[in-house]
């Protein structure tokens, strides 16, 4: 009886290979044989799946790209714009090798504008959905209402990239970043 393989099991399974090999020894030392080596399979099998390191490359900000998004509609659908904030720092491995990876094709993008046009995409919906908690924290009577939503989400996503960079390395903890977020938030309050 032949073998039924979960292809996108598979797929996730070598994904999750690029993302320790990124997170421990930085975009630059990923390759297929790599990826293979990591993930105990053949770089024949990893070349069934894609045929390049791009396309490996751009299934894996796909990957990135949705697992960001599951976190924060997961919080969004608390109402409360500190959870979708917190979503953004490393506070524990996984989301530390998350950040390191996002981080690796940040600086990619700078090169490839076809990577940047989806790292802007991904943050203006982010914006927009960060804008939007403002406006209705402010409808709630929770946030001053003389706040530009657009400006406060803008200045707030600054803030927490610059404190995720700052956890990465090492000038601020996890909880510190998340004390000066918490004083942020509550400069906003009404």
């Amino acid at each position: 009886m032949p073998k039924i393989v979960d292809h996108d099991q598979r797929r996730r399974q070598l994904i999750d290979a690029l993302w320790r090999i990124a997170g421990r020894d930085g975009l630059e030392a990923v390759s297929l044989g790599q990826v293979a080596a990591e993930a105990g399979v053949s770089k024949g099998l990893v070349q069934h799946y894609f045929r390049s390191k791009d396309e490996m490359l751009t299934h894996a900000t796909t990957s990135l790209r949705e697992r960001v998004e599951q976190r924060i509609v997961a919080r969004a659908a608390s109402g409360q714009l500190r959870a979708i904030l917190l979503a953004f720092l490393p506070i524990d491995q996984d989301s530390r090798t998350e950040m390191l990876v996002a981080n690796a094709f940040f600086f990619r993008a700078l090169r490839d504008p076809a990577l940047a046009e989806r790292f802007e995409t991904g943050n203006a919906g982010l914006r927009r959905a960060v804008s939007e908690q403002i406006a209705a924290a402010q409808d709630r009577g929770e946030m001053a209402s003389d706040l530009d939503p657009d400006q406060e989400a803008t200045i707030l996503l600054a803030l927490v990239d610059g404190l995720a960079s700052s956890v990465l390395m090492g000038h601020h903890t996890p909880e510190s970043a998340e004390a000066a977020l918490n004083h942020q938030l509550a400069r906003l309050e009404a």
